[in-house]
């Protein structure tokens, strides 16, 4: 006996090992840990470093740079070149007009940078929220489809045991048949959507795929109209005026370069070596002996002006910096008009899928209430004894219409959210509609 009651605590173990432990994951874990881990976000985090760099890059050309060097070698005969032993040499920029531009154009890269990395989380966001809610209602779908599936088979049954009778014909047989296997491909279809959003998140969230299973109750309530309410500007519209703003200050600082001058700060010190006979053949006959006083220890410093007269190559850029200007604010403009047509249509969507919802609901209730009489005739007769009687058949197709009708009404519901989160995306609403449970619960 101890035994058999050791392999059976054996066999349970194995089975709690092999079987996918599946906990509830809230909606705002889930787009917690998307934004953390997604690929995307990060890039845009790079881009905005970059641009932060590049600003620092125009504004460090005004602080000198110091390097050092060493041109040693043995020589014979006169020397050629400077015989250093080594160097420093400092250079930096006094004066630019045109640098001034870039560095605004610097600033509204970072704006732009800024302003994508914001739209990169919302569009994570909404990929993560979407597919969250998606798989809920597939979840809730597949409990529903199940037990049509079941009454399918059942129906099935039912007119089998009818045709042997000689109640029904083949063809009611074929037709049952043919329901039963329209819902085990609904529910394969079903099956196949709940794996592949499942994969989807544990891509986007790092958890693992089968073990995800979603929370109803921490999904918010469906966005009322005040929430699509005011004036919002997309950060994607942000960062396309920002973007173009930079080319405009680019593409300024390109044409000041062609009129106006640049002044240079450089300094330089040299260590001569005193073994490649320099002193030789540089020496300074007026002194005594003919040997400079000292020959070893250079040092120049000083500026450098640039003034441009004439440079077909830097006209031909600057052209090329205002053509790219102009199309980036021309880009910006048509996004901009694109994004309210895209508001303005989902707006009409949402009125469209709500009332779309609302038959649905009345759909499916109306299937429950025929399914209950059909349930009660089935029980206590029709009370009509000219009226045709109710078969189990015919309760059974009942129960079958109001589970599809109840899947209409999850698909609609599921339809409405959809469009209802695409616009609060689109208004700036999405990220609070997100985190609006998460602040209910806290005291």
């Amino acid at each position: 006996m101890k035994f058999v009651a050791s392999s059976t605590r054996i066999a349970l173990l194995l089975l709690l090992a092999v079987a996918p432990l599946r906990a509830q994951v809230s909606l705002s874990t889930v787009v917690d840990l998307a934004l953390k881990n997604s690929p995307k976000v990060a890039m845009a985090q790079a881009d905005l470093e970059r641009a932060t760099a590049a600003l620092r890059q125009t504004k460090d050309a005004y602080i000198p740079n110091l390097a050092a060097g060493s041109s040693l070698g043995y020589s014979y005969g006169f020397p050629l070149g400077q015989p250093e032993l080594f160097n420093f040499t400092s250079q930096g920029l006094v004066f630019d007009i045109s640098q001034f531009s870039y560095i605004h154009a610097g600033k509204f890269g970072i704006q732009a940078s800024l302003s994508s990395l914001l739209d990169i989380r919302q569009q994570v966001e909404a990929d993560a929220a979407l597919s969250y809610i998606q798989l809920d209602s597939d979840l809730q779908q597949q409990t529903v489809m199940t037990a049509e599936y079941g009454d399918a088979q059942k129906l099935g049954d039912i007119v089998q045991q009818r045709l042997d009778a000689g109640l029904d014909s083949k063809m009611d047989l074929t037709r049952a048949k043919l329901s039963g296997a329209q819902v085990h491909l609904k529910q394969l279809h079903l099956e196949n959507e709940v794996a592949s959003l499942r994969l989807h998140l544990q891509l986007l969230t790092g958890l693992p795929g089968e073990s995800i299973t979603t929370d109803s109750t921490s999904i918010p309530a469906a966005p009322d109209a005040t929430a699509f309410a005011g004036v919002y500007t997309p950060p994607a519209i942000q960062a396309a005026y920002a973007n173009a703003a930079s080319k405009r200050a680019q593409a300024i600082g390109d044409h000041r370069q062609l009129y106006w001058p640049q002044i240079s700060f450089a300094a330089q010190y040299a260590r001569f070596a005193s073994f490649n006979n320099y002193q030789a053949y540089y020496g300074n006959p007026s002194a005594p002996g003919g040997a400079a006083p000292d020959l070893f220890n250079n040092a120049v410093i000083g500026m450098q002006m640039t003034w441009p007269l004439f440079d077909r190559v830097r006209k031909a850029k600057a052209d090329v910096s205002s053509a790219e200007a102009d199309r980036a604010e021309h880009e910006a403009d048509m996004n901009r008009n694109l994004a309210a047509e895209g508001q303005q249509k989902l707006r009409h969507s949402i009125e469209e899928l709500s009332a779309q919802q609302d038959v649905a609901s009345l759909d499916r209730d109306l299937a429950q209430e025929q399914m209950d009489a059909v349930n009660v005739q089935l029980a206590d007769g029709t009370g009509n004894p000219s009226a045709p009687s109710i078969t189990p058949k015919d309760a059974q197709n009942a129960r079958i219409a109001a589970g599809q009708k109840s899947l209409d009404l999850l698909d609609a519901d599921y339809q409405l959210r959809q469009a209802q989160l695409n616009l609060l995306r689109a208004t700036g609403g999405l990220e609070a509609w997100i985190r609006s449970t998460t602040a209910a619960t806290k005291p």
